[in-house]
């Protein structure tokens, strides 16, 4: 029941998506953000709504050690159980935690056939079997387009969707899909794309990409507090 509780609460089911996880098996999401805006807070919530369903997530981390990252878990666990007055909540994160690895590279010696072989020892064992993949620094410059093929055939092959965080920078021009130039290029890889883009006080959550046609835009944001994902009624303007 305490699990229901927060899947009912999660404030993704406002967002419009045409299913729970967003993007299908073998599929691509992004988040965009410039450097300490929550990107990492929000592919995280997504990771527990995963978890609560009982599918497991990878988490790579590419510049964070295990134990920061563990503690973006369970703050953010702690945050949205509090907030929705959960019961017993440490009960129910030992349930969830079995659902969550992760794994740390540096970010200059990262390869996907180094990604492969570390994952093909957590399933040929029965260890860990991954449906979502959290890649957390990868760097999108010149050497990604061949990186993301690779994963994207990792992907295929292992039935997991992949989100990534992608950095931005406050003085990069927008395309003509809103989402930066740098993107454009490879929006065509993309099944979903989410800009954090501060305005004021407030982190609104744009959706660039995923929503089904002529679905209204939704109205959420990052509390810049918590970081929790949450819901308003209005947005400020630009």
């Amino acid at each position: 029941m305490r699990k229901k509780e927060l899947l009912i609460h999660h404030p993704i089911h406002d967002a419009g998506f045409p299913s729970e996880e967003i993007i299908p098996p073998g599929g691509f999401g992004a988040v965009l953000a410039r450097a300490g805006v929550g990107k990492t807070a929000f592919l995280v919530q997504l990771a527990l709504h995963a978890m609560l369903q009982e599918r497991d997530v990878l988490h790579v981390s590419l510049h964070d050690p295990v134990n920061k990252i563990d503690l973006w878990y369970r703050e953010l666990f702690q945050n949205m159980a509090g907030r929705y007055g959960v019961p017993r909540a440490n009960d129910l994160w030992q349930d969830i935690m079995v659902h969550r690895f992760i794994m740390t590279f540096k970010v200059d010696t990262f390869t996907v056939p180094k990604l492969e072989e570390r994952l093909t020892d957590l399933t040929v064992q029965g260890i860990f079997h991954p449906r979502m993949l959290i890649m957390d620094g990868l760097h999108f410059d010149e050497t990604i387009q061949e990186k993301l093929a690779a994963l994207k055939a990792l992907a295929a092959r292992c039935s997991m969707a992949v989100w990534f965080t992608v950095h931005t920078h406050r003085h990069e021009a927008a395309g003509p899909s809103e989402q930066p130039v740098s993107m454009d290029a490879l929006s065509g890889l993309f099944d979903a794309v989410i800009l954090l883009q501060p305005e004021g006080t407030m982190i609104p959550i744009q959706v660039i990409k995923g929503l089904p046609e002529g679905h209204p835009a939704p109205r959420l944001f990052l509390d810049p507090a918590t970081l929790l994902i949450g819901k308003t009624e209005h947005r400020e303007s630009a």
